[in-house]
């Protein structure tokens, strides 16, 4: 039966909207196949707004491989704004994609992709601007299976009330399955209705289904235990990894928006995993081991992209760009190819230690110098040693003099305030540090006209880190280092002024930290701060510490614990963690002996380029550390004559 469109009903509320445009689909490279055409059907969810969920690359892969499949639709949806939610309500006006302004409700699938926990109230608002069910329990087999993916879905306890399922890792050979096992349970007429298509996903021992687990707690509130409530579902889910990357050259044809967006470029992700091993890094930790795509896929995907595209700006994206082991020749290959275009190269993640003046050369090779950004994360030595980012303050000081050397005027620095066994000296050593690149890259520049940008963001300890176990600081404390920082840095006036300063402050991270490592219980405290008004929290003028604060005390003291007892207390050794049957291939042992390593101060190398230091990764998923160099050259690419700059 076919679905029909919502647009008609929708288009009368647009103009009384603001930026209406991101509601209307019609982007370049956007599918729209008949319903009727198709057996399984997919809406894939970013839960925030427009602007910064089409560029998310994850989405963007998932929807193109599943509308490959002939007998598969998958459709686009996003969080919609304040103003355009009321009027949906009010006018009976249901959550809809964006390519064919179906309603969700009417799709096999709701996949949402969680980058950060602070989207969770956005998939309440969508689940109930679509009609669907708030909670699992209380839906039917007329209801999509509502999926959760991306990294927070390495701990999804805090939404199992509210999720079917989730999937944990890669995604694009999951979806397939996903796919095959729906395929097949609808054509057998839907047998066992709700309960056996969830149960078929959980044989998959990578799909992790948390109606069919069970949460015992223990007088003081930790975790007794997590077990199965049925003999046929596995005791631990496993993470999924793609291995070979070259064989899954997506996004082959990527979107180009309507609206402005938060990236504009095409974006290539080079290599997956990192094994550099930052103790506050959940995305390292949880993608290893490292896989590299090849050059030559590399340079077939920008040159096929950017035909299609009509970008200007090629992204090389990974967790540590600079470490691939082909990114000298990926650069000087893709800017020879491109020498005589507009087309500029970026590379959004550079680690301070893996810059260098080549890099640097063949980044500006046509006049164009995209955004600098390094992080040293910590301010002092010792605090970088305890979080085990490996670089030194000589080594940032000669980066950024190959930078303003080759250049750039401005660069941007990444730095992190609550760190585990952090002190105010830790943190005024920022000051001290920045300070010192405007003198070096003044005197490297021969000019005053330079900048530094400082910027803060506030720690929060992630599931399967070794810091899943720390302590957070108060917020009080944070926002006083923050403002003593600034105060700091404008000490002297002279390199003060060309010292820009952004920071989060303490609150957000707080809340963050209460979702990120929080158990079914804190499902209770998301709803009621939903209830309130709670959306978009990860945007600084929606977010409301109160509202969160208040609903934590309304809800927490009826399980014995508050929000001090999920933040701020220090996890112990042996205490069961909500995330521990779901298996990242971390061994647990190893975590915590990294833990206690960064209390010594003690540094870890990159097992890529050393022995092997047994984290469990490679052994425990069958899987092993991929990196070349292959070899090979870029292959003879020929940029399209509309890239050309004119004469």
């Amino acid at each position: 039966m076919s679905v029909s469109s919502v647009f008609p009903q929708l288009e009368q509320l647009l103009p009384r909207v603001s930026k209406p445009i991101q509601y209307v689909g019609g982007e370049l490279g956007a599918v729209v196949k008949d319903w009727d055409d198709t057996t399984v059907r997919w809406a894939l969810m970013y839960p925030d707004a427009y602007e910064v969920g089409l560029p998310n690359q994850g989405v963007q892969i998932l929807y193109e491989v599943l509308n490959e499949q002939e007998d598969v639709l998958a459709e686009r949806t996003y969080s919609v704004w304040p103003d355009l939610e009321a009027l949906m309500k009010e006018n009976g006006v249901p959550q809809f994609t964006v390519d064919a302004h179906r309603p969700v409700k009417a799709f096999d699938v709701f996949g949402l992709s969680f980058a950060t926990e602070l989207g969770y109230t956005n998939m309440l608002s969508a689940l109930d601007l679509a009609g669907i069910p708030m909670e699992s329990a209380d839906r039917d087999v007329t209801h999509p299976i509502v999926l959760a993916g991306g990294h927070a879905s390495f701990n999804p306890e805090p939404i199992a009330d509210f999720i079917d399922a989730a999937v944990l890792g890669d995604g694009e050979e999951a979806v397939l399955e996903i796919t095959g096992i729906i395929r097949d349970w609808k054509a057998e007429g839907c047998p066992g209705g709700r309960d056996e298509i969830l149960l078929r996903l959980a044989r998959t021992e990578s799909i992790y289904v948390p109606r069919f687990y069970d949460v015992d707690y223990l007088p003081d509130g930790r975790i007794q235990r997590v077990v199965p409530n049925r003999p046929d579902v596995p005791f631990r889910v496993a993470k999924r990894t793609t291995m070979d990357l070259d064989a899954w050259p997506y996004p082959k044809k990527p979107l180009v928006p309507l609206a402005e967006t938060v990236h504009e470029r095409y974006a290539v992700e080079i290599f997956r995993g990192c094994t550099r091993g930052c103790r506050f890094c959940q995305a390292g930790m949880i993608t290893r081991p490292v896989r590299e795509r090849s050059i030559t896929t590399v340079g077939q995907m920008v040159k096929e992209g950017l035909e299609f595209s009509g970008y200007s700006e090629v992204g090389l994206l990974s967790l540590s760009s600079a470490d691939h082991s082909e990114i000298g020749d990926m650069c000087s290959g893709l800017a020879e190819q491109y020498a005589d275009t507009n087309v500029s190269l970026s590379l959004p993640s550079t680690r301070v230690d893996a810059f260098n003046i080549d890099l640097a050369q063949e980044l500006s090779r046509n006049g164009r110098r995209t955004g600098l950004t390094f992080a040293p994360e910590g301010g002092s030595e010792r605090i970088r040693k305890v979080i085990n980012k490996m670089v030194t303050k000589e080594d940032l000081i000669r980066t950024v003099v190959t930078a303003y050397t080759n250049g750039w005027r401005q660069v941007k620095l990444y730095f992190m305030c609550g760190l585990p066994s952090e002190t105010d000296e830790d943190v005024l050593e920022i000051a001290e540090m920045a300070h010192e690149v405007i003198r070096a890259g003044r005197a490297a520049a021969g000019t005053k006209d330079i900048r530094c940008t400082v910027s803060i963001g506030g720690f929060v300890p992630k599931p399967h880190t070794p810091f899943q176990w720390a302590p957070m600081e108060r917020p009080e404390v944070i926002d006083a280092r923050l403002k003593m920082l600034k105060n700091a840095i404008n000490s002297d006036r002279s390199l003060g002024r060309a010292i820009g300063y952004r920071y989060h402050d303490g609150e957000p991270s707080l809340i963050e930290g209460l979702l990120s490592r929080g158990d079914r219980r804190v499902g209770k405290v998301i709803r009621r701060v939903w209830e309130k008004g709670g959306r978009f929290d990860g945007w600084s003028e929606h977010f409301s510490y109160s509202r969160w604060v208040e609903a934590s005390t309304e809800v927490l003291p009826e399980f014995g614990v508050d929000l001090d007892w999920f933040t701020t207390r220090e996890r112990e050794e042996l205490e069961v963690l909500p995330w521990d049957h779901l298996d990242s291939g971390l061994d647990k042992d190893w975590l915590w002996q990294d833990w206690q390593d960064s209390m010594s101060e003690y540094e870890q190398d990159d097992c890529r380029w050393t022995p092997c230091f047994d984290c469990g990764v490679c052994p425990s998923m069958d899987t092993e550390i991929q990196i070349g160099p292959t070899g090979k050259k870029l292959l003879p690419l020929t940029p399209v004559t509309n890239l050309r700059v004119p004469a």
